[in-house]
């Protein structure tokens, strides 16, 4: 009855399009004639049916099982009812469990990253650059970004350093490689409102905006900052959990914060050196002194394009040697955005304190300013208009830096002059087709006001060995 109500619905819709509605017809005359198309569809539509049946070889009441065939969502299919079992012990199975994960039916996760690659040629080594002429594959990281529902949201990145621990870098036969492969951050969010959500595991810390901000596509320079790498130890993260938000004092102004409670530092004696404290970075696993450390980051931007954000972290470490007894670290980060048109002036300043560190520093200090200008000649669209788009622009750099890594000249009296002061001047010009590639061209200027340095990554201390080396680096780096 339904069926033939819709069919009849259907022929009395389609009489205006037809010859026969331009006769004289009666009531009766029309619904004659729907009768009949009805009559005629439905015959079709039954022997059609047969035609099937007979063509499947299976009653029409017969269930048919979904053939695990095709896609790996399909795979699971087996009995009616077993695909709306979730994943766990009470399920069934052996071989195929492995393609019942939940996020091949419901995909959740966005996979990506970023790579860089360059070239330097210097007159000497310095702090970011071990060899005088070389190409090097510096960074690939990739990373997964989830959302798992509209309040629980995950995201990692695992950094391939210099092609990884077991990369041949043709210096030492005892040695094969100065890369490494590790977790960046791995982190599991709570999204409970814009102004307090709760945060959980590897984090990156809130020190200074680059340490939050240091992908090789989004700097316009190729090395990173010498504070970002001495005082904060740039990429810095650690096993913890905390809270984070955005407040909104105005309708033009906004506050940003995150604080969290972390491992502590895995300093020991003759860790945290004239070198700096980047061989003192954290534990992921466990915390060494068993007292954790608080960091946090607090950011004001009174309008768009200005933001100043100050930050910083304090905590215990052990040193080795117990008559030293145990120790202390703060470090505190100034950071400043300002944006005006195709001007910015970025920058960040930190400090350190570290109490009972033996004949090593007590204070460091160190500091950058950038200045950016933004622009894209409009003969270049014309000339080439597939490779200088709208998308396209070209950015002046310059940047100068300075590092005290002993502010009170412990290390000159105690350690026979190890005190590193660095200062560095960077002239840069870059072009980037699209805003997540970059091309880089930069000159660097270095200047070491002591005799003594360290070879490539911080770790070592290396006597007449100055870390002044000037001249040309290249980069190109990339979002995937």
């Amino acid at each position: 009855m339904k069926i033939r109500s819709i069919l009849g619905a259907l022929v009395i819709a389609a009489l205006p399009f037809t010859s026969v509605w331009a006769e004289n017809m009666t009531p009766e005359d029309i619904q004659k004639l729907v009768d009949e198309a009805v009559d005629k569809k439905i015959r079709e539509h039954e022997k059609g049916e047969r035609a099937m049946e007979r063509k499947e070889g299976a009653p029409p009441s017969a269930t048919q099982i979904p053939t695990p065939i095709g896609p790996m969502t399909d795979i699971r299919a087996e009995r009616k009812g077993e695909e709306a079992i979730p994943l766990g012990f009470g399920s069934t199975g052996s071989g195929k469990l492995i393609y019942a994960k939940p996020f091949l039916s419901a995909p959740k996760a966005i996979v990506g990253g970023y790579v860089d690659v360059m070239y330097n040629n210097l007159s000497r080594q310095n702090l970011d650059n071990p060899s005088r002429h070389s190409f090097g594959q510096q960074r690939l990281v990739p990373f997964i970004y989830a959302d798992i529902t509209d309040h629980i949201k995950f995201a990692t990145e695992i950094e391939i350093e210099r092609g990884g621990p077991n990369a041949p870098i043709g210096q030492s036969t005892t040695v094969n490689s100065d890369g490494s492969i590790q977790i960046e951050f791995a982190q599991l969010d709570y999204l409970v409102n814009e102004a307090i959500n709760t945060r959980a595991g590897l984090l990156l810390m809130p020190v200074g905006k680059f340490n939050l901000l240091h992908d090789s596509p989004l700097n316009d320079l190729v090395d990173r900052p010498m504070v970002s790498r001495i005082i904060i130890p740039s990429t810095w993260f650690e096993a913890g959990a905390g809270i984070y938000g955005s407040l909104y004092p105005s309708s033009r102004s906004k506050l940003d914060y995150e604080v969290y409670a972390v491992n502590g530092m895995n300093g020991t004696t003759g860790t945290i050196t004239d070198l700096g404290v980047r061989s003192a970075r954290g534990s992921v696993s466990r915390d060494r002194d068993d007292n954790k450390a608080v960091v946090g980051r607090l950011a004001f931007s009174p309008i768009l394009g200005i933001e100043v954000a100050g930050s910083g972290y304090h905590g215990t470490y052990k040193p080795s040697t117990a008559t030293v007894g145990t120790g202390r670290i703060s470090i505190f980060a100034l950071d400043w955005t300002l944006q005006r048109g195709p001007f910015e002036i970025i920058g960040e300043s930190a400090w350190s304190r570290i109490s009972n560190n033996g004949t090593g520093p007590a204070g460091m200090q160190g500091y950058y300013i950038q200045g950016n200008y933004h622009f894209m000649p409009e003969f270049l669209k014309k000339w080439a208009p597939s490779h200088f788009t709208h998308a396209s622009t070209f950015t002046a750099v310059v940047r100068w830096e300075q590092v005290d890594t002993d502010t009170d000249d412990r290390t000159k009296i105690l350690a026979a002059g190890n005190r590193r002061e660095l200062d560095r001047l960077t002239l840069g010009l870059n072009f980037r087709p699209i805003e997540d590639t970059v091309f880089k061209f930069d000159w660097q200027f270095n200047t070491q006001n002591n005799a003594n340095g360290l070879v490539h990554g911080g770790d070592l201390g290396v006597a007449n060995s100055p870390l002044n080396g000037n001249g040309f680096l290249v980069q190109m780096a990339t979002y995937f």
